[in-house]
């Protein structure tokens, strides 16, 4: 017995060597010149605040969920487009000296739904200059198509106009990473933005692999963090014997799983080539589970309300415009005006 323990001990070591020495040996460059693991925590618990049901505890930051790492952030704007059930917020993390924007995933009461779409959904729509690429139309749609888009760079110009030039760290999960990809795209390629950053949490594909190509020259240090099973990673389909017809991801992934063997088990960091779909990452297992989609770095990615599209909040106490459409923007300074020039798309 003591030496069948031994053994595992043994095996579980050479596992985690081979998974550490795996972050080290990439281009040659350390971990914290790919990914940042501190970093990922600070953002996924951003990431997990949207699924706040209150919009007054949200854009006052009294949540239940806006502690720990992400205390003493200052928020500058909450969109929700109504029509459509999306929603993003926008601030300031001085612990950082960032910009944060970040964009709300599917309600989990939808996800069942949304994956079956996923899972029979074509490239449909070609990326506006760039021939060949071609991306989700849904996923772009959301949001080049509703008031996120527009609710979101006027958030920023309003940081940046009382806190200077800062980065801008964009981040969500599951189809709020979709949206965040589009979104860091977009304040690059349209608005000539420096200093995006870009980091998702188990999002779906959401272009081909020309679009992959495009998107990589852009934002060329983006991190996708996948976790274990997650479904939602693997779709839409990645088919194999069609590469350039295809759903392929953009680099970079870091994928996280358990290696060890009963109780002796060790969480990895993996972070994977610069192809986007690394075939000893997360495309190595089966993508069957929901439940790895919804806990992300030990942070629980559940909403707080079934009603996604609700709006639970205090009229009284926040400054928010409203649409004829009963959109909403929550504003802490409704007074600033940004002055960036964009092209529409």
């Amino acid at each position: 017995m003591e030496r069948r323990g031994l053994l595992r001990t043994a095996l579980l070591v050479c596992l985690i060597l081979v998974c550490s020495g795996r972050e080290f040996t990439i281009q040659g460059h350390p971990p914290s010149a790919i990914y940042n693991p501190k970093l990922a925590k600070t953002l996924v618990e951003y990431a997990s605040a949207i699924y706040t049901a209150d919009l007054t505890q949200l854009f006052t930051w009294t949540c239940n969920r806006c502690g720990d790492l992400i205390e003493g952030f200052e928020m500058m704007e909450i969109v929700v487009d109504v029509e459509n059930c999306l929603q993003a917020y926008v601030g300031f993390a001085s612990d950082i000296n960032a910009v944060i924007v970040v964009f709300r995933g599917t309600q989990e009461n939808s996800i069942q739904n949304w994956i079956e779409d996923l899972l029979w959904k074509q490239l449909d729509l070609d990326y506006p200059g760039m021939p060949e690429a071609m991306v989700h139309r849904g996923f772009y749609s959301a949001y080049h198509n509703t008031t996120i888009r527009d609710g979101v760079v006027n958030g920023i110009q309003k940081t940046r106009k009382l806190f200077g030039d800062v980065p801008i760290m964009v981040t969500g999960h599951s189809m709020g990473g979709a949206m965040a990809s589009f979104c860091a795209l977009d304040l690059v390629v349209n608005y000539g933005l420096d200093g995006v950053q870009l980091m998702t949490f188990g999002q779906p594909r959401i272009g081909n692999a020309a679009f992959a190509s495009f998107f990589k020259k852009y934002l060329p240090h983006a991190i996708r963090v996948t976790h274990g099973h997650d479904i939602v990673p693997h779709l839409p389909p990645y088919f194999s014997f069609f590469p350039q017809k295809t759903y392929h991801h953009f680099p970079r992934e870091v994928w996280v799983h358990n290696v060890g063997l009963e109780s002796l088990v060790y969480s990895v960091e993996q972070i994977c080539d610069d192809s986007g779909e690394d075939p000893s990452c997360c495309r190595s297992v089966s993508g069957n589970s929901v439940q790895d989609h919804i806990y992300y770095l030990g942070v629980s990615m559940h909403a707080e309300a079934w009603s996604s599209c609700r709006i639970v909040m205090d009229y009284s106490r926040l400054r928010y415009q409203m649409d004829i459409n009963g959109n909403i923007v929550l504003s802490k300074h409704p007074g600033l005006s940004g002055d960036l020039e964009h092209s529409d798309q």
